[in-house]
């Protein structure tokens, strides 16, 4: 017997529609600010000959490439479930994510490499110049980290998006920092220094994005939920005698699914088991798309992998057993 419940929506207590079109508006709204913007860096950038600014503008060129591809990417996931795509659209915003982190490690070792010929040989900047495109970039990303903080950051497609804008935040700030060391001091390296800690942001939070996506294209459980402890529970639960072939995986950022075979006591109600065992996975775990199998343990079957004539020739996954119904007491095999 089985069970299947509905994905959980980021949203759940507005209609998906709705919180798909609040997104959109306000990954729009940041995506123009940040066009606009990035312009006006180049322009100063060059005129200033700051690496500094340059590598910014060029962060902001791939934060506003992040963010086109997040609308696009959400537009996709709203499709409805089809044909072969069993499961809709919805892992391609996990793709969209690795994008983005992709991108941050690659942009990394160009702005490394033009940094250290930088600072070998430092080429003269105007300091007054950048700090002043500095602090209003600082003000102008504070707006746009605001405006994408708005939508759903659960979804690992938005956050990829906003590590992009936040981590240009934290680079303005090291360029204005160079940019008055400049003024006050001469020291024009303070300018490549200053692309240094910009890129080593870009790493940090690159590589927290592709960790992120692998993890989910891997189906390894979410980083929250502990399969172990799950699996000790459901089988602790009233009437459940086995847990196994127990999965836990996310179809995407903030949709944790389960699947298992449960073996019951054979004068239990399966029906009433499968729901309860439902419920609790959905209140204390927040997983509401889980697939149960449920089926009557019997004695001569409950030996898992003991050849032709168990109930499972293999597990595929951990076994968790309560009581045993051949002797009657309590043990449990991970």
């Amino acid at each position: 017997m089985g069970a299947g419940h509905g994905h959980d929506s980021p949203h759940a207590h507005i209609p998906a529609h709705a919180a798909h079109d609040g997104d959109r508006r306000w990954l729009g709204g940041a995506l123009v600010l940040i066009v606009a913007f990035m312009a006006a860096e180049v322009v100063v950038g060059v005129v200033a000959r700051s690496l500094a600014l340059l590598s910014d503008a060029a962060h902001m060129l791939t934060d506003a490439a992040s963010i086109a591809l997040a609308l696009w990417v959400i537009r996709l996931a709203a499709r409805p479930a089809t044909g072969r795509m069993t499961f809709g659209w919805r892992r391609v915003e996990i793709l969209s994510a690795q994008a983005n982190g992709v991108t941050l490690l690659v942009l990394s070792v160009g702005l490394t490499y033009e940094a250290i010929r930088r600072l070998i040989a430092p080429p003269e900047v105007t300091g007054g110049l950048v700090v002043a495109t500095a602090v209003v970039g600082a003000v102008m990303n504070v707006v746009a980290a605001w405006m994408i903080s708005r939508a759903n950051r659960s979804s690992l497609n938005v956050e990829g998006a906003f590590q992009h804008v936040l981590t240009d935040l934290y680079g303005f700030i090291a360029t204005a920092v160079a940019g008055v060391v400049v003024m006050v001091t001469g020291f024009h390296r303070a300018d490549a220094i200053a692309t240094l800690i910009v890129v080593a942001l870009m790493v940090r939070a690159g590589a927290g994005l592709v960790r992120a996506a692998i993890r989910i294209f891997l189906e390894a459980a979410p980083a929250d939920i502990d399969p172990a402890e799950v699996g000790a529970a459901m089988v602790a639960c009233d009437g459940v005698v086995e847990v196994h072939d127990l999965h836990i995986w996310e179809i995407t950022s903030g949709s944790p699914a389960l699947s298992a075979h449960i073996l019951v006591d054979p004068g239990r109600d399966c029906h009433a088991v499968r729901e309860n065992l439902a419920r609790w996975l959905a209140t204390d775990r927040d997983i509401d798309h889980a697939t149960l199998q449920v089926d009557h343990a019997r004695p001569d079957l409950i030996e898992l992998g003991a050849g032709p004539g168990a109930h499972c020739e293999q597990a595929h996954g951990p076994v968790h057993r309560g009581r045993d119904v051949t002797s009657g007491t309590d043990h449990h095999r991970h």
